[in-house]
């Protein structure tokens, strides 16, 4: 069996944002990271927010932690107040080490998933979010890559194959495995114009802060367009980086 990936779920856990129905069942087998925040204004000490709305907060991830436990997740969770929500999220990517995070809309049965295969993240650490995600289900992966003007259908093969084989080497069904190719397209449109036959994406960032792409354009267009959850996953920690 896979390993259980981690997967990041952000939740801003005052403004009315909770579990999207279908996303339980979406991370069953996965070890969520679940991260309750608030962005307080900067006038405002985080003690004093704490004080302020801790038991609200703290009440509200009880029942989101439940939702994910029922579901079969591993759960760990972490309530934080900040000036800062995008440093709080990156921060919580390096110390738990996530592997993915969840843009959490809606879903119901996971049927077709979409992977957006762009050569900016590891083929591994892909292969290792959608086995670890989708394995255990009855779903169908299709590998989309978006060609560049320089990549030879060679290229583009070897990668898509390399894929397949570390997907195959992790226990998914070769026979669930689909592969389609596009030029002379831009990337985000043709990702989310794909998207829209799919139950759910999974695509890398394209951004060497993870959180830059949740908040910023990218993933806001993929959000806002694509109705279903999507799965950013994030590259391999630089071997330098030291812990703030």
């Amino acid at each position: 069996m896979t390993d259980r990936p981690s997967i990041l779920v952000p939740i801003r856990v005052l403004e009315g944002e909770s579990v999207p129905e279908g996303v339980s069942d979406l991370l069953a087998n996965t070890h969520v990271v679940l991260l309750g925040y608030h962005v307080i204004p900067e006038q405002t000490a985080p003690g004093q927010a704490q004080m302020q709305f801790e038991e609200r907060a703290t009440n509200r991830l009880d029942e989101y932690e439940a939702i994910f436990e029922e579901a079969g997740a591993t759960v760990e969770r972490r309530l934080v107040f900040t000036h800062d929500g995008q440093k709080t999220i990156d921060r919580t990517i390096s110390e738990h080490d996530c592997m993915a995070v969840l843009v959490p809309n809606a879903t119901g049965p996971v049927e077709d998933v979409l992977v957006a295969v762009r050569g900016t993240v590891g083929v591994d650490r892909l292969s290792r979010v959608v086995a670890g995600v989708f394995g255990e289900m009855d779903a169908s992966v299709t590998l989309y890559h978006v060609a560049e003007t320089d990549e030879t259908d060679e290229d583009v093969r070897t990668l898509l194959d390399g894929m397949v084989d570390r997907l195959g080497d992790l226990g998914m069904d070769a026979a669930m495995i689909e592969t389609r190719v596009d030029r002379d397209r831009g990337p985000l449109d043709a990702i989310v114009e794909t998207a829209e036959s799919f139950d759910a994406v999974v695509m890398g960032e394209t951004d060497p802060s993870l959180s830059t792409f949740v908040f910023g354009m990218p993933a806001d267009q993929v959000a806002d367009r694509f109705l279903g959850p999507v799965l950013v996953v994030q590259r391999e920690p630089a071997s330098d980086d030291s812990a703030e």
